[in-house]
């Protein structure tokens, strides 16, 4: 223990509000990233010293109450805001913003790792494969037409015999539906979305990917395991041609900015006062 309890107060203020800081820094630093979630830190009491403990009355005395004096602050949580971002038109087919509940699917094809995104802006490579703008492959129903297994979303398998594809389009349902240089069309795949129980659960994992599906408890009871056509079972619809903005709400960050950096030159403010306070303590004597 601290000899003046105010110091050990004013570090855990600075040392706790720095981290708020950080959060929202970070929230105001990713205003124009895709798909990207606001976080919010919050705050809690740390330990208190108890001086004396309470009791009962015992009939012929009242109850007493404890004395206790808190030691400063600490950092309870740092929760992630999943709102609805606003869509951004682009233009682009294979862009693709959810409007409502869901996250896309996505996996890394050599280590076979999954993972959530919200982030859409995905493109077609080489391989006729649809992807993320880092490679990853988007999971849904493929394989046949119309397709019914999961797997990684391909297209251009399915050419009829001497045909070439020409373009796809992506319906709100998610189905994603080829057209070919003889006049004909076919749904060769099917986007599907996933929704979570407990989103706070989701680990940011950067480049907008969230892992730790499993304790996040995955609708269904598994990951694409249950119905999870976009628009249906609280799912959200996909809107081809859009991206989600982020949901940072700056006049709100610049707000908290304000309050939690008072809060951090009080919290110094503590300190300053209690070495002035031990340098009166060290100096009631003289040598």
């Amino acid at each position: 223990m601290a000899l003046i309890g105010t110091l050990t107060s004013g570090v855990s203020a600075l040392r706790t509000f720095s981290k708020g800081l950080e959060v929202i820094g970070n929230n105001i630093a990713n205003i124009n990233t895709t798909g990207y979630k606001s976080s919010q830190a919050s705050f809690a009491e740390s330990f208190s010293n108890t001086l004396r403990g309470s009791a009962p009355s015992n009939g012929t005395t009242s109850s007493q109450p404890g004395i206790q004096i808190g030691t400063g602050v600490q950092l309870a949580s740092i929760t992630t805001n999943f709102t609805q971002g606003a869509l951004t038109s682009t233009g682009v087919t294979t862009d693709l913003g959810i409007s409502g509940r869901g996250f896309f699917i996505v996996e890394d094809a050599t280590s076979g790792t999954t993972y959530a995104t919200r982030d859409g802006s995905f493109r077609i490579d080489d391989n006729g494969y649809l992807v993320t703008q880092g490679g990853l492959r988007v999971r849904g129903l493929t394989g046949a037409v119309p397709p019914t297994a999961v797997g990684d979303i391909r297209v251009g398998q399915n050419n009829p015999v001497g045909t070439e594809l020409q373009s796809i389009s992506i319906d709100r349902q998610g189905n994603l539906v080829e057209f070919f240089s003889d006049g004909t069309s076919a749904t060769t795949n099917k986007l599907q979305l996933q929704n979570f129980n407990d989103t706070s659960a989701l680990t940011r994992e950067g480049n907008n990917l969230y892992s730790s599906l499993a304790a996040a408890g995955p609708v269904g009871g598994g990951i694409l395991a249950g119905n999870n056509d976009p628009g249906s079972d609280g799912l959200g619809a996909v809107q081809s041609g859009t991206l989600e903005s982020s949901n940072v709400d700056l006049t709100a960050q610049f707000s908290d900015l304000i309050t939690t950096q008072r809060s951090f030159q009080a919290g110094s403010r503590l300190i300053t006062v209690s070495d002035t306070v031990l340098e009166d303590i060290v100096n009631l004597k003289r040598s």
